[in-house]
């Protein structure tokens, strides 16, 4: 999978991309990340690549031909259109599902952009989606880039060695993942569960369940309120009348995660 990153700084994006298990991956050929400097794609001797904007008010506004010139480029370098993304904050909201459909993608171009936004012209002709990392603005489009290239690249098989390194983790399937414990047993008069010194290992997926239910109810209820819990097998209630007994907040959720109960 490659990804282009359109930037201004894309030393500082390198820095980056180019370490720990990105860089590995990149080593081994499964991926591929590559920044464009866009200041190189312009056509005056101050390779400026932004002016005032049309309208008046504050700031400036990155030109068209230096990031169409960048873009295009790209593209004759792969030979064919690249799913190309705007990082902004008007766009949707990025999240795990998204990464999973960004990770089906052979090419992926991150625009990255800096002062009071990109001419709207350019996102018509060239962009195919803006996404944003969040409701808050930043000062450039570099962190959001390396934010999707991180969690797109970590899908990819083979990046991380193992899918169960991903589909373990939080929102993978709704829920945050399970709190995890390393040595020593005793920390500051804080104890590791007992169930994780076990070596029962059923017992011990049961527990990382619970705790991930629950965790979720407690911390993300926005993301609880989605969940639904299978109530037809024997083994189905009894899990989730475990759950009930545990914790008073369980027991008295939402009615709505109860439509499977039968």
């Amino acid at each position: 999978m490659r990804f282009d990153i359109m930037t201004l700084f894309p030393d500082a994006v390198d820095a980056m991309m180019q370490e720990s298990i990105l860089g590995r991956a990149q080593k081994k050929g499964l991926i591929e990340i590559n920044t464009h400097q866009i200041r190189d794609y312009t056509t005056n001797k101050q390779n400026q690549v932004d002016d005032y904007p049309y309208g008046g008010g504050r700031g400036a506004i990155m030109q068209c031909d230096p990031l169409y010139n960048c873009w295009a480029a790209i593209q004759d370098e792969l030979g064919g259109h690249a799913h190309t993304i705007f990082l902004s904050p008007c766009g949707s909201t990025f999240h795990q599902e998204k990464a999973k459909q960004l990770a089906q993608k052979e090419a992926i171009i991150l625009v990255c952009g800096h002062y009071e936004g990109i001419d709207q012209r350019f996102i018509d002709e060239c962009v195919d989606e803006e996404i944003s990392i969040g409701d808050f603005v930043l000062t450039g489009g570099e962190l959001p880039a390396m934010v999707i290239a991180d969690a797109v690249s970590r899908l990819v098989p083979g990046v991380l060695g193992d899918d169960i390194c991903f589909q373990d983790e939080s929102h993978w399937d709704g829920l945050l993942e399970y709190p995890q414990y390393s040595r020593p047993e005793n920390w500051h008069g804080l104890q590791v569960p007992e169930v994780l010194l076990s070596g029962d290992h059923a017992k011990v997926d049961r527990w990382r369940k619970k705790q991930s239910i629950l965790r979720t109810m407690h911390l993300r209820p926005d993301l609880f309120a989605k969940l639904r819990f299978p109530y037809k097998t024997r083994a189905e209630r009894k899990f989730v009348a475990e759950l009930e007994e545990e914790d008073d907040d369980f027991r008295n959720r939402d009615p709505k995660n109860l439509d499977y109960r039968k």
